[in-house]
């Protein structure tokens, strides 16, 4: 009898320690993950979380996420409005839940960069306000031109469409200079 319960205890003993050595290796697969982990893909996992974004030149956006991209995020500030955001333009990010971590993304989603969505208002000719980082305040207008590291805005009243009589000016804002950009549905 005094043998049972010794091997019963010692067995009680070596799965107790396998446990505990089991959930250790687990805590530690996770950190080493998250320490993989880049900051803007937690983002990814935050589609259709509403978010407060702080950006460069003292922006901040409320929004929805509805699609990250590599280098940007689109957000719905309301059913009428929606908000590019350059990733580089960021400096903090609110609403985020600790435990948001994101799938695999698509490697036609992975390939949408800020130029390829650049183009595509250019493209459609959207009337834009345009938030400048380091203070440079806001331009309304409509980009005429994507490069490859910047923008050609031509200035007009906000909220017109782009009409040659009403272009005040035309801009080239480096894309680093982007802090937001917004649009109309």
């Amino acid at each position: 009898m005094r043998w049972d319960a010794l091997f019963a205890d010692l067995e009680a003993q070596a799965e107790a320690l396998a446990a505990s050595e089991r959930a250790a290796e687990a805590d530690e697969r996770s950190r080493i993950e998250l320490a993989s982990l880049r900051w803007h893909r937690r983002l990814d996992a935050a589609v259709g979380a509403a978010l407060q974004v702080r950006l460069a030149g003292e922006v901040t956006v409320r929004g929805r996420v509805d699609r990250v991209g590599p280098d940007w995020a689109l957000l719905s500030e309301d059913a009428a409005r929606e908000v590019l955001v350059p990733l580089a333009a960021v400096q903090a990010v609110g609403g985020l839940s600790r435990y948001a971590v994101p799938e695999e993304t698509s490697v036609i989603a992975s390939r949408l960069t800020l130029r390829s969505v650049l183009r595509a208002i250019a493209r459609d000719r959207s009337v834009v306000q345009i938030h400048v980082t380091g203070g440079g305040g806001v331009l309304d207008g409509t980009i005429d031109r994507v490069g490859a590291d910047f923008v050609d805005l031509a200035e007009h009243p906000a909220g017109e469409p782009r009409r040659r009589g009403d272009v005040r000016s035309s801009v080239l804002l480096p894309l680093a200079a982007l802090a937001a950009l917004r649009r109309q549905r």
